[in-house]
């Protein structure tokens, strides 16, 4: 009996040890890809200028500025005439080389709101170079940078996302944990995915591991091209990472530098997804396509004959499943363009030709225009039921949005975004631009500073504006 086993044991160690032989052979080599690519994947470190902490309770941006002005536990400090504590905060992120004259990628978020940012080359000894900003696009998380070096970079090459196949080898160069160059593989885990970052969410999955640090960097297919930026992870589970798909990526930073501003076309209209129960109320074949709400007066889709209760199923020869699908399609077109949208309307497709207007300045302009509080150096509109569902915010909110920050105003050293929903001013709730003027001219003048109640993606914190702050 014993000999059988021994036997038995021996075939089956034989058979694994074939079996797994065979299993590495078929294994790629990611040597070559690692040598060939690590060059050109940088670190990236910021520095701003932040207020110290506050303890406990308290420990919220823009609190110390407040008690300043209403009284409280620092209020005695600052009329002794001290100056309000900063200390510098520095944070670390990766990038990649596109050009051999400098120009570099990273994500938004690395660089944002950075009083200085250095690219540091590998694991080279030597001093990381100043980097400047030379644009930024908030909706897609990207930025892109600039450096002046005395000799020409290595650079990495843009790949084609789309041509991406779900289970295919991508490997993953970065920085995280401040780790310099560490590279990790994996496989492409699924496409289009939404995490309800933005709008236009439409990122690559991947189990290769990512982690903070690895934010900017690339993400490569085994030509070493990049095909995605990496942006984000789960963070409730592990081998979970987010990359934004490099035909969007490559769209936004083309225009970066050429000194162009991002811009992207618009409609004009509340969607929402079609539903199965939709599909049968509506008599439709399929529960697919986009479901107008509403059209907005004098906005192109209004101006073309669409209504509430058209269902958008195709934007010139590209079907629409739903409705995310929709704003990126329509985002992906130039403001001006002529477009053919087909809609479903009782039942038969019906064809409207749409000049397509910019997002932006829909954005900027809106129902109700611009605010008057230039003196923040912010443009604000009321937030609308579409805005709040796009930025993940639920409808009973009411306040308004920031949709432009002017660079060095007070509003921006007080660390509001583009995005923001100011919810009240010193405590009082504003929904127009007239009752936060009213409260900037009868309060905030007298005292210096305004403190705002913010709502950022669902959080909801305080910032204080310093008004004597030109």
């Amino acid at each position: 009996m014993n000999g059988f086993l021994k036997k038995a044991a021996l075939a089956v160690t034989g058979f694994v040890f074939l079996a797994t032989s065979a299993s590495a052979a078929d294994l790629p080599n990611f040597v070559n890809l690692a040598k060939k690519a690590g060059p050109g994947v940088v670190n990236i470190s910021t520095e701003r200028e932040v207020s110290s902490p506050v303890m406990g309770m308290f420990d919220i941006p823009g609190m110390e500025r407040f008690f300043e002005q209403f009284g409280g536990p620092f209020g005695q400090q600052r009329r002794q005439g001290q100056p309000a504590p900063k200390r510098k905060s520095s944070a670390l992120g990766s990038g990649f080389i596109i050009s051999a004259d400098g120009y570099i990628v990273t994500n938004n978020h690395v660089v944002e709101g950075a009083d200085k940012v250095t690219v540091n080359f590998g694991d080279s000894k030597s001093e990381g170079l100043p980097a400047k900003i030379v644009g930024t696009d908030s909706e897609t998380d990207l930025a892109l940078l600039k450096v002046e070096s005395s000799k020409p970079l290595p650079v990495l090459a843009f790949g084609d996302s789309d041509a991406m196949e779900v289970g295919e080898w991508v490997v993953a160069i970065g920085n995280p944990f401040g780790l310099s160059n560490t590279v990790t593989a994996g496989i492409l885990s699924a496409k289009g995915r939404d995490i309800h970052s933005g709008p236009f969410d439409n990122f690559l999955q991947t189990d290769a591991s990512i982690n903070p640090g690895n934010s900017g960097g690339p993400l490569l297919n085994m030509a070493g091209e990049v095909i995605g930026i990496n942006t984000a992870i789960s963070a409730n589970g592990q081998g979970i990472g987010f990359a934004i798909p490099s035909n969007l990526a490559e769209k936004v930073i083309n225009d970066l530098r050429e000194g162009k501003k991002v811009s992207r076309g618009w409609l004009g209209v509340t969607i929402q997804n079609v539903s199965e129960d939709v599909a049968k109320a509506l008599g439709l074949k399929d529960a697919k396509g986009a479901l107008i709400g509403s059209t907005m007066p004098g906005e192109p889709a209004d101006k073309a004959g669409l209504r509430a209760g058209d269902v958008i199923i195709r934007v010139n020869k590209t079907d629409v499943a739903d409705a995310s699908e929709l704003t990126r399609s329509v985002a992906g077109l130039k403001p001006g363009t002529k477009t053919e949208v087909t809609v479903l309307r009782d039942g038969k497709e019906m064809k409207f030709d749409v000049t397509l207007g910019e997002r932006a300045a829909h954005m900027g302009a809106g129902q109700g225009g611009q605010s008057e509080g230039s003196d923040l150096g912010v443009s604000i509109k009321p937030l609308t039921p579409e805005d709040a569902r796009a930025l993940q915010i639920n409808a009973d909110v009411k306040g308004l949005l920031i949709v432009n920050v002017t660079n060095g105003s007070p509003a921006a050293e007080a660390g509001l975004r583009n995005g923001d929903v100011i919810l009240s001013a010193n405590l009082k709730p504003v929904t127009n631009a007239g009752e936060l003027s009213a409260i900037i001219q009868n309060e905030g003048r007298k005292r210096g500073a305004l403190m705002l109640q913010i709502n950022r993606r669902g959080e909801t914190f305080f910032a204080t504006v310093d008004l004597e702050k030109k």
